[in-house]
């Protein structure tokens, strides 16, 4: 395969992969800020915090905190001090696991039985390539910004 074709072929999924997740987050009816919120709140390992949650999102502080406010004042989720004054570790409410187990948790369930569907080696191979790729475009894209 030339490497325009692979170039295309890759560009193609990644878009279709966004697509699968934009059109889930309009299917439940939120944002697509809104759904990958309540996903990082159900897949992350602890409690996050407002800060944490953008540098996880890849999102601007303000898109997320206006997500945020709007799912607070809605009942779905709390705010509270975190370690320092500046930081607000985020909660979700009765309401909100509720909102997340009909929406991020079917996603998720879907992601792991597709995860599921390539043995151990093809998932590791999977991520190994993927991580490998996306550090080098990320160099390449530091050495033309840097000119």
């Amino acid at each position: 395969m030339e490497y325009m074709e692979i170039l295309m072929e890759y560009n193609e999924i990644i878009k279709e992969n966004d697509e699968i997740y934009r059109h889930l987050a309009k299917r439940f009816g939120m944002s697509e800020c809104t759904f990958w919120i309540l996903y990082s709140l159900r897949t992350a390992p602890a409690p996050l915090t407002q800060s944490e949650l953008c540098r996880l999102l890849y999102e601007p502080k303000q898109t997320v905190n206006s997500s945020l406010k709007k799912l607070e004042t809605e009942g779905y989720l709390t705010l509270t001090p975190g370690s320092d004054r500046r930081s607000k570790v985020i909660t979700l409410t009765k309401k909100g696991f509720a909102l997340a187990k009909g929406s991020a948790d079917t996603v998720i369930s879907a992601e792991e039985h597709a995860m599921l569907s390539l043995d151990e080696t093809e998932q590791a191979l999977f991520l190994s390539l993927f991580r490998k790729y996306t550090d080098a475009f990320k160099i390449q894209i530091k050495e033309m910004n840097e000119t």
